[in-house]
């Protein structure tokens, strides 16, 4: 592969549209399952399985905790794996069983299920979710090296998460319409398990696709890196701990978002059943600017874009409080605008962290795309879990019943408790990764290192019969390369 610094670098390591669109569609399935864990299973099972809003809470609260350990062990061993179909494959064949059962778990409870059976079903759910997404991730970060290529890659990765929530958005108001002529009934408990439905069908057919169209790149055999080497150089990478500090707070807001969006919309703006019509706005703007948004970013860099989205966020989330109660179409502008912005902030983070793995790969000699999302995944999923719990407990303190009429005092808590936080993480976001030190220019030039010394270790290993990563294990001595890019 030639080197990736200019265009015709960067037409070298472009990904072919087919296996993008290939790569992208399991995709589909993670948002079927993602979407509902925080918009429509937690106040399902508070009101209709009949747990109440502080149980349900912690009951999507506690399961995540097992990420902390899930997490980066599936980032560990999906790294070192070494099979002929590849390091990532594996993975996501055997998250598909697990998340089939998980689906009918999770999805078709029985009314009256008990908080620990809830508990099981959830740790079920995300030990698969776990070996799918983290394997999923690393792989569309090593699909290509090239700095704007990487926002192609995970922008469409985001278009078919999008995608695949507008489907299990659309799903709900089907079975309404329509479950009493298919037999399946129009109540709440059939709109959820239709959503179960949806990931039980698509989930083997989009993985199935995506491991048998588009090929892994091979990773270069490595020396062994001791656990407290390897721990350190993750510790001192500076720009990991920009793109996990804002993670975990995005993941903060999102989840107060997701989680409080039907109840806000259908309390506090009055809008009930057109509740779901807005989200479809909001999905669909979405997918539609994608594309301009990749272009941006590739005219302004990365984490200059994610920046100004952020800063447009903190912009529009107030004017919630200028809507006219009960008028939809104020809403529906005010959400076309958050649905313009809505996938910047999501692929451009993932993009991101592909580099960051790459800052780790120079200092480190060790391709360890793995652990980085597996890192990223864990403080998005954190920042989610702990805004589900804490914003369902904070409901449960300040009287706002799921199945009683309310209070203005109580609607107007929710409305600040929906508009507030989200507000204040979107500025910090702006501060900080305003700052970001990785631009295209210090990527570049970790790749140009990367592919000397990959190209370097290739050339020996075919006289000694394997390949090397690092300078100091050839025999003549370190390549001389250009020094190391500051962080």
């Amino acid at each position: 592969m030639s080197s990736p610094s200019g265009s015709a670098a960067a037409k070298s390591d472009k990904v072919r549209a087919s296996w993008l669109a290939a790569y992208s569609l399991p995709g589909l399935p993670i948002a079927a399952m993602g979407l509902p864990l925080a918009v429509h299973l937690p106040p399902f099972y508070a009101a209709e399985v009949g747990m109440g809003y502080a149980i349900a809470g912690t009951v999507f609260l506690l399961p995540r905790f097992l990420d902390i350990f899930l997490d980066p062990v599936m980032g560990v061993m999906s790294d070192q794996l070494r099979t002929k179909w590849g390091r990532r494959k594996p993975w996501m064949v055997m998250s598909v069983p697990i998340l089939i059962l998980a689906a009918v778990l999770v999805f078709m409870p029985a009314i009256g299920t008990t908080w620990p059976v809830a508990v099981v079903s959830l740790v079920v759910l995300f030990i698969g979710w776990t070996m799918l997404t983290i394997t999923h991730l690393a792989w569309g970060g090593e699909l290509t090296g090239d700095y704007h290529e990487r926002s192609r890659v995970t922008a469409s990765r985001e278009a078919a998460y999008i995608i695949g929530s507008i489907a299990v958005l659309i799903l709900p108001v089907l079975i309404q319409n329509f479950g009493d002529e298919l037999g399946v009934g129009t109540d709440r408990v059939a709109q959820v398990s239709s959503m179960g439905w949806f990931v039980i069908i698509t989930l083997p057919i989009c993985v199935g696709i995506a491991v048998f169209a588009v090929p892994e790149r091979e990773a270069p055999v490595t020396p062994h890196m001791p656990l407290k080497v390897a721990m350190a150089a993750i510790w001192t990478n500076t720009p990991l701990r920009y793109v996990l500090f804002c993670d975990l707070i995005a993941g903060l807001s999102t989840g107060t978002v997701a989680t409080l969006f039907l109840i806000m919309a259908t309390a506090g703006l009055g809008l009930g059943q057109q509740a779901n019509v807005l989200l479809l706005i909001y999905f669909a703007m979405g997918v539609v600017l994608i594309p301009p948004m990749v272009w941006i970013a590739r005219k302004l860099g990365k984490h200059q874009t994610l920046t100004y989205s952020s800063l447009v966020n903190a912009v529009l989330i107030p004017c919630i409080l200028l809507l006219p109660h009960g008028q939809f179409w104020p809403a529906a502008i005010l959400w076309t605008f958050f649905g313009a912005n809505m996938a910047v902030g999501p692929f451009l983070f993932r993009a991101i962290m592909a580099d960051v793995a790459d800052h780790d790969h120079v200092e480190t000699g060790q391709a360890r795309a793995g652990v980085y999302f597996a890192l990223l995944a864990l403080t998005n999923k954190a920042g989610y879990s702990i805004a589900i719990g804490l914003t369902f407990w904070t409901l449960a303190l300040i009287g706002f019943e799921p199945t009683k009429p309310n209070t203005p005092d109580a609607i107007n808590a929710m409305m600040w408790l929906y508009i507030l936080p989200p507000t204040v993480v979107s500025v910090l976001v702006a501060a900080v990764m305003w700052r970001f030190p990785l631009d295209e220019a210090k990527q570049r030039e970790l790749r140009r290192i990367i592919e000397e010394r990959t190209a370097a270790g290739t050339i020996l290993g075919e006289r000694v019969g394997h390949p090397l990563e690092s300078e100091d294990d050839l025999a003549g001595g370190p390549i001389e390369t250009a020094p190391k890019p500051a962080a």
